[in-house]
C-alpha cells in the first residue's frame, strides 16, 4: 500500500470539509422543511436558544432579514409557539424577544438522534484525537467568519 503524501492528505481533507458543509446544509434543509420552518427561521431559534433575548434589530442583523421581513418571521415563529415578544426593559418603546418556555424542549426533540449519532461518533476518538478535531474545526470557523467579513467589505 502506499503512502499518502502531505498534498495528497490536504486534498483528502479539504474534500472532507467540502463534503462536510454539504451535508450540514443538505440535513438542515431537511429539518426545516421536515418542522415547517424557513432558514432564517432555524438561525433566528438558534441565536435565541443561544442568548436567550434578542431585539428584533440584533435578529434581522442576524439574519440579513430587512425589519418587515423580520417581523413576517417572528409573527409566523409566535404563532407556532415558538418565541414570545416581551417588552424591553431597556427600552420601553422596544421588545426583546425569547424563546416560549417550551420551544427549547421541542427543538431538542428535533435534533435528538443527530446529537445521539454526533456522540457515538465523537466517543471513537481519544483525547489528543478530539483536541486536533476542536482545533481544527475552530480554526475553520473562524476561516469562514473572516472570509465573510472581506466579503462584505466589497459590497
Amino acid at each position: 500500500m502506499q503512502k499518502s503524501t502531505k498534498t495528497d492528505l490536504k486534498i483528502r481533507a479539504l474534500m472532507a470539509v467540502r463534503d462536510y458543509g454539504v451535508n450540514l446544509t443538505h440535513f438542515r434543509n431537511a429539518m426545516n422543511e421536515w418542522a415547517g420552518l424557513n432558514a432564517t427561521d432555524m438561525e433566528c431559534l438558534r441565536l435565541l436558544s443561544q442568548k436567550g433575548t434578542a431585539t428584533p434589530t440584533e435578529l434581522a442583523k442576524h439574519t440579513g432579514l430587512t425589519s418587515g421581513a423580520t417581523t413576517a418571521m417572528l409573527d409566523r415563529l409566535e404563532k407556532a409557539g415558538l418565541i414570545e415578544r416581551r417588552p424591553n426593559p431597556n427600552d420601553r418603546r422596544g421588545t426583546l424577544i425569547a424563546p416560549e418556555k417550551s420551544s427549547n424542549a421541542k427543538m431538542a426533540a428535533w435534533f435528538e438522534s443527530a446529537r445521539n449519532a454526533q456522540e457515538a461518533l465523537m466517543s471513537t476518538y481519544s483525547e489528543s484525537e478530539l483536541e486536533i478535531i476542536a482545533d481544527i474545526f475552530e480554526r475553520f470557523a473562524k476561516l469562514w467568519d473572516d472570509e465573510r467579513k472581506k466579503v462584505q467589505k466589497k459590497q
